[in-house]
């Protein structure tokens, strides 16, 4: 297929480039910000699993402080969201910086959340199924519930992606995307917060 080897990729590069101009004076302006919240740390870097589950360095804008206790622990996660990271989240305009990762060929502007590598042991073969294609920024699973399903919901609606990968599923994906963000439907969200850590499915 023409899209998913070739045309698919040069869309996502085509994106990212124009995506990142278009967008350079809300990104400067809150790198600076989250620059000044978070103590000169305006990005949050973490490994996550990528096509055939090679890993990479996902880039995201830092939405929490890194306050502790008087034990030296951090904070549970809720409280350290701060109030820029907040608005950040709520517009998910935190995935932002994720369009230098698709510039560099780690993602896709489509396709299933790329994951944390410990949770490559518990997937089943069908469910591995979602590493068959470059992780995305958005997918099918969040335009259709994202955290407010299960994990076992979310990674069929993402091996369902991979079997049914089309130009015109790209498409209603991102207007399902855009009208998410717009109404503000599901978007508080994030895969490592709000979702209970995934030990594998029951049989």
């Amino acid at each position: 297929m023409i899209y998913k080897k070739i045309l698919k990729r040069l869309f996502d590069f085509l994106a990212a480039f124009f995506g990142l101009i278009i967008i350079s004076p809300i990104f400067i302006l809150l790198i600076i910000l989250l620059f000044i919240v978070n103590n000169g740390k305006p990005f949050f870097y973490q490994t996550r699993t990528g096509k055939k589950g090679s890993l990479f360095t996902i880039i995201k804008f830092k939405t929490m402080n890194d306050k502790k206790d008087q034990n030296g622990e951090l904070l549970p996660a809720l409280e350290r969201v701060t109030k820029i990271g907040n608005f950040c989240r709520k517009f998910s305009l935190d995935e932002l910086p994720q369009l230098l990762n698709i510039f560099k060929g780690d993602m896709s502007l489509i396709g299933p959340r790329p994951l944390l590598p410990q949770y490559l042991k518990y997937y089943n073969e069908r469910q591995n199924k979602r590493h068959d294609v470059l992780p995305g920024i958005t997918g099918w699973a969040q335009v259709n519930g994202r955290n407010t399903i299960s994990w076992e919901q979310k990674f069929e609606y993402d091996v369902y992606y991979v079997e049914h990968l089309s130009f015109s599923l790209d498409l209603k994906i991102v207007l399902k995307t855009i009208d998410k963000v717009l109404n503000r439907k599901d978007i508080n969200n994030s895969e490592t917060l709000d979702m209970p850590e995934f030990l594998g499915s029951k049989e």
